[in-house]
């Protein structure tokens, strides 16, 4: 039986299995651990291979990220997010104990912050009156879960023990070797003497410059035994906790643990998403293209973004549209001109799209693509027995027979090792192919008679008007003319026919 989930309105689980090949061609990788961080303990990594089917698996995570807009459901969702690694980490520390009184400790604390985390998300939940079916959901289950039998016995037994333990009182006596446990019997409190006697020394505020051990979590030796001699001395209170773990061994409500790991999916990508709007960088939940007249704005390549971002540089935006029948882009233009940043761009929002994330852009209208594939460049590999071009011809014959007209392909630099006119009739072939198939493709090429096939989009990488050596890093949309840019970097250079037939003529 299937729990609820906040990603998965099936309530279906992620299988973790290998690394989609793309993720590299794409840098999609680097995304991945930049939003994951340091919450890798929580294996949020395999949620990014793991794409949704249906637009309505969209629109349920969407319907999530519009409520998170509301800072008092952030707030509240944050908040149990955080207490919940904590009750794991106490359980989790529990477990690990030599000491039955230590690990039976741990758990009573533990089951303290869990029922006032799940306490207070269910107060916030009814008080913010969240708009999506996942968090609306997580609300009526709440208030259900907090008034059943077992919860109400969980919070009633945890706050008795803590109490009936808060009123355990012993004094330690420390001579030489020997330590000896008594009752308190209401000595005098030294640190406080002590610390009434300095007061009239103090001058102001000043720095602490002890550097505290670091403490195990564990007990040493002589603490277990001095808390052994404790529980001995006062059996009831410790009987208890023992009573206690025994009672509620099995108290996490699978729900509510579930929903503790999967809203860090929405909260890590939200915290990335923080990072790039203090810096002018947009977001926005994409809409779903019906007939691939997929459509962007203002968009960018997030992992340059995220990189750029550590030298205090912004990234360039840009954008597309493909309408009436058009499919694939085709980009040429200079080398070093943001070619290839445009292709993974255009691979990393329609990977992101399928996740049902916002997106690096003003605004976006998105394929939801059944598969991702991408061809890049690969150093030449000898041990396939095979040339660089031969590989080549292998890798897209498999991306040709894999892909089907919903899917979105990235062709990068293809057939750059043989000759221009072979490269031209082979990539005439693969277009037409990716044309034949209907997929949303990007093909990134040096050859400009691609541009003009069924289909395509001419997209140029642009350079400034007054000094073609310079990229803007703008792809625009228009006609390819690579002898253009090669003229334009001639005359600057002085090696323009007319230039040069002038010199010489002197």
């Amino acid at each position: 039986m299937s729990t609820l989930s906040v990603l998965f309105p099936d309530g279906r689980s992620v299988e973790v299995g290998e690394q989609p090949a793309f993720f590299r061609d794409l840098n999609f990788d680097v995304v991945v651990r930049s939003a994951v961080g340091r919450y890798d303990e929580l294996e949020l990594a395999p949620l990014y291979a793991s794409p949704l089917r249906t637009g309505d698996e969209v629109g349920y995570r969407h319907e999530v990220f519009r409520d998170l807009d509301r800072e008092v459901l952030r707030g509240a969702v944050a908040a149990f997010a955080e207490e919940a690694k904590w009750v794991g980490r106490h359980l989790h520390m529990a477990a690990k104990q030599n000491y039955r009184l230590e690990r039976e400790r741990w758990f009573l604390d533990g089951a303290a912050r869990y029922v006032a985390a799940v306490s207070d998300l269910r107060d916030a939940l009814v008080r913010g009156e969240p708009s999506s079916r996942a968090l609306r959901g997580l609300r009526d289950h709440l208030v259900g879960y907090t008034r059943s039998a077992g919860f109400e016995s969980l919070a009633r037994d945890t706050q008795k023990v803590l109490e009936a333990l808060g009123q355990v009182r012993y004094a330690v006596r420390i001579k030489g070797h020997r330590i000896t446990v008594g009752a308190d019997d209401g000595g005098v409190d030294y640190s406080a003497e002590i610390e009434r006697t300095f007061e009239r020394f103090r001058q102001g505020a000043t720095e602490d410059h002890d550097a505290a051990p670091r403490d195990s979590g564990s007990m040493s030796i002589v603490e277990a035994q001095i808390a052994d001699v404790v529980a001995r001395r006062q059996p009831r209170e410790f009987a208890a906790l023992d009573a206690f773990c025994k009672n509620h061994r099995d108290f996490l409500d699978e729900t509510v643990w579930r929903f503790g790991r999967e809203i860090h999916f929405y909260l890590t990508w939200l915290a990335l998403v923080e990072r790039l709007d203090r810096a002018g960088l947009p977001f926005c939940l994409p809409e779903l293209a019906a007939e691939k007249d997929a459509a962007v704005e203002g968009a960018y390549d997030l992992a340059l973004a995220l990189m750029l971002l550590r030298d205090e540089k912004r990234v360039v935006q840009n954008g597309f549209e493909l309408h009436d029948g058009e499919r694939i882009i085709v980009v040429s233009g200079p080398n070093q001109g943001g070619k290839t940043t445009f292709a993974r761009m255009f691979g990393q929002l329609h990977q992101l799209a399928r996740l049902g994330l916002p997106v690096p852009a003003e605004r976006a209208r998105l394929l939801l693509a059944d598969e991702i594939y991408t061809h890049f460049e690969r150093e030449e590999d000898l041990a396939r027995l095979r040339g660089k071009l031969d590989d080549e011809l292998v890798r897209i014959k498999e991306v040709l027979e894999q892909a089907t007209g919903d899917s979105v392909v990235i062709l990068n630099e293809i057939f750059a090792a043989t000759t221009v006119a072979d490269a031209a009739v082979l990539g005439s072939d693969v277009v037409g192919q990716l044309a034949d198939l209907g997929c949303l493709a990007v093909c990134v090429t040096f050859i400009d008679e691609l541009a003009s096939l069924e289909a395509t989009v001419s997209m140029v990488s642009t350079v400034e008007p007054d000094d073609p050596s310079k990229r803007t890093f703008r792809i625009v949309r228009r006609h390819a003319d690579g002898r253009a840019y090669a003229w334009a970097l001639a005359e600057k250079y002085g090696l323009s026919y007319e230039r040069l037939r002038s010199r010489i003529g002197r």
